[in-house]
């Protein structure tokens, strides 16, 4: 990133936009076994047609998704399986972000059952 121009920048931040709505992960995490019709892609998500066809466009147009017309059908597939790279990547992150938060909290818990009850005056 150190070297891009502005306009490379943009796009860098377009990409991480298509990728900052939780029904677009939901999407791509739907494809990431292979290419699937909308209607698929509606019963698994549990999204509407429309709004699966909202977001798939929006995927399309960032290069994350490839469409494919078969008849009256259109199925997707994820453009470039590094895509799930990335994700898994930050989803370790905020994973190890929680079990840390939740480990501070039990130790904080335990600090406090352990200290003596106030004493009235």
């Amino acid at each position: 990133m150190e070297k891009l121009a502005d306009a490379a920048l943009e796009q860098v931040a377009e990409y991480f936009a298509a990728l900052a709505v939780p029904a677009r992960l939901k999407l791509l995490n739907a494809l990431r076994h292979g290419e699937r019709c909308v209607g698929e892609l509606t019963a698994l998500t549990g999204c509407s047609q429309a709004n699966v066809s909202k977001h798939l466009s929006i995927l399309g147009r960032s290069g994350l998704v490839v469409r494919a017309s078969r008849g009256t059908s259109a199925y997707y597939r994820i453009a470039d399986s590094a895509t799930y790279e990335l994700c898994d990547l930050v989803c370790g992150q905020i994973s190890k972000h929680y079990a840390n938060r939740a480990q501070i909290q039990r130790t904080f818990a335990r600090h406090l059952s352990k200290r003596p009850a106030a004493q009235g005056k």
